[in-house]
């Protein structure tokens, strides 16, 4: 019995689904049944402005032969829609029909990494409201140049099940809660504008009196310390990255290089580094679905895979890429539970869960006061990265120069140009003190965008292109 017999799917189907899937030679095929509710609040002025709710319910079928994946989805739960479904993605092949499972299992139990409290199912909203409205009123008081305030709050409960060629059956069911805030102050005529977020894999409980205060103090003194903040100095210099979301450069610069099919297309700087050193001793990077309620956990990946712990980088030298099924099959071992989708409508690619450095033999301040003249990151916004190559370019929100080994004045409109091999190759200093943002990251590839997390110890880079417009 699964979550999705309400819904008229019976095993039966599912296994004539696949058999169709296999009908022209296919040598992996899978059904993914997907299931989500979601709502969204918004507040804009102290009063609701905006407020959503909806219902997706679908199914995707792939079939796979060789490096060729053929894919194809619906809304219609009925046998007739999900068989034609099989029969397009079957077309990818050319040959005799495989068998197809004659009974479906359970695969082994797989852990709870986000246990809920209170459903959002539960919370309605009457509770969501006062919620938003006291963060509201908390950043008008937290300083008298805030002006405008902008809220929202999404909540998503989706339940997947999948089947593959192979018999097993997989189910999960995954929550997911985003809290943003904007906020615009004023001062002398200038306005400056910023904001944070928190998301998490949880419920209503994930908003702790904690995380609460930090979201607000966060967005405000991220946005006033712009009115001090000024262009930095450009050219090239040290650059200490702050811990936590400046994993963003590691996750985007260097993480998508280490995902197999870009390795195993040969499109990626990694695809001969297999086993080699590409950084100092003391560097670490993990590709991790463990964290606990994290944005970026998962308990399985979309293809009914284990989600664990995979070691990239070990003592510098790449151990391991991320792969999912295809990839795992081109290299000859085992997937490393990374094969995710977006939702039924996408078949899953090799993507990065929660990817960060571990802890190195530095302290923060030993790493700031390493640097004579440079600049400290604090909060990166967006950034363009090239894969193939690893040439990126990332803009600087939040952060401070460091003159004689102490940081010194704000800076804002900072672009930090590099590439990220290369980069890798240059972090001399790794801190002990990792942290894992809480931020509500999402990571695009192939037109398909998924949740993630990130994080990163003090970091210092011996030299990065700092564009700026001060001398």
């Amino acid at each position: 019995m699964t979550s999705f017999d309400r819904f008229g799917v019976t095993e039966r189907m599912i296994r004539e689904t696949l058999a169709a899937a296999l009908s022209r030679g296919a040598e992996l095929a899978d059904v993914y049944f997907q299931h989500a509710v979601s709502s969204d609040m918004g507040l804009e002025d102290g009063e609701v402005n905006r407020a959503h709710a909806g219902v997706s319910l679908g199914v995707g079928v792939r079939a796979v032969r060789g490096d060729q994946t053929g894919y194809g989805y619906t809304e219609d739960l009925t046998l007739p829609a999900m068989l034609e479904c099989a029969r397009t993605a079957a077309a990818i092949a050319d040959g005799p029909a495989r068998p197809a499972p004659t009974a479906l299992h359970v695969g082994r139990a797989h852990p709870d990494r986000y246990p809920l409290r209170r459903a959002w199912e539960q919370v309605a909203p009457s509770e969501r409201r006062p919620l938003l409205a006291g963060l509201n009123e908390r950043a008008f008081a937290a300083d008298p140049r805030i002006k405008k305030v902008n809220l929202q709050l999404r909540s998503e409960s989706s339940t997947i099940l999948m089947a593959d060629s192979t018999g097993r059956l997989t189910e999960d069911s995954q929550p997911m809660t985003v809290l943003s805030i904007s906020v615009m102050a004023e001062q002398g005529g200038r306005r400056e504008q910023n904001g944070t977020n928190l998301a998490g894999r949880a419920g209503f409980e994930f908003y702790t009196p904690d995380r609460l205060a930090r979201l607000v103090r966060q967005a405000v003194d991220r946005t006033t310390i712009l009115f001090e903040a000024g262009p930095p100095p450009a050219g090239d210099m040290p650059v200490v990255l702050a811990a936590g979301s400046s994993g963003i450069l590691l996750h985007e610069a260097i993480g998508h290089g280490m995902e197999a099919d870009f390795n195993r297309k040969g499109t990626s700087i990694y695809a001969d580094k297999l086993g080699k050193p590409i950084a100092q001793p003391f560097v670490n990077i993990v590709d991790d679905a463990t964290l606990l309620g994290a944005r970026g956990a998962i308990n399985v990946d979309d293809e009914g895979n284990d989600a664990g712990r995979t070691v990239l980088v070990e003592d510098g030298v790449l151990t391991s890429y991320l792969h999912d099924a295809i990839s795992a099959r081109h290299y000859g071992v085992a997937p490393t539970g990374n094969g995710r989708r977006q939702s039924y409508r996408h078949a899953p690619l090799p993507r990065m869960r929660s990817t960060y450095m571990l802890p190195g033999p530095h302290h923060r301040e030993e790493i700031i006061a390493s640097v004579k003249r440079g600049l400290y990151c604090e909060n990166f916004s967006n950034g363009q990265v090239n894969i193939g190559g690893g040439d990126f370019t990332f803009y600087v929100k939040n952060g401070y120069l460091i003159e004689d080994g102490k940081l010194t004045r704000p800076v804002k409109d900072v672009n930090v140009i590099g590439n990220g091999p290369r980069a890798l190759e240059k972090v001399d200093m790794v801190g002990d003190d990792l942290a894992i943002d809480e931020g509500g990251w999402t990571c695009g590839k192939d037109g398909q965008s998924v949740p993630v997390s990130q994080g990163l110890p003090t970091v210092r880079v011996s030299s990065l292109t700092v564009g700026g417009r001060g001398g």
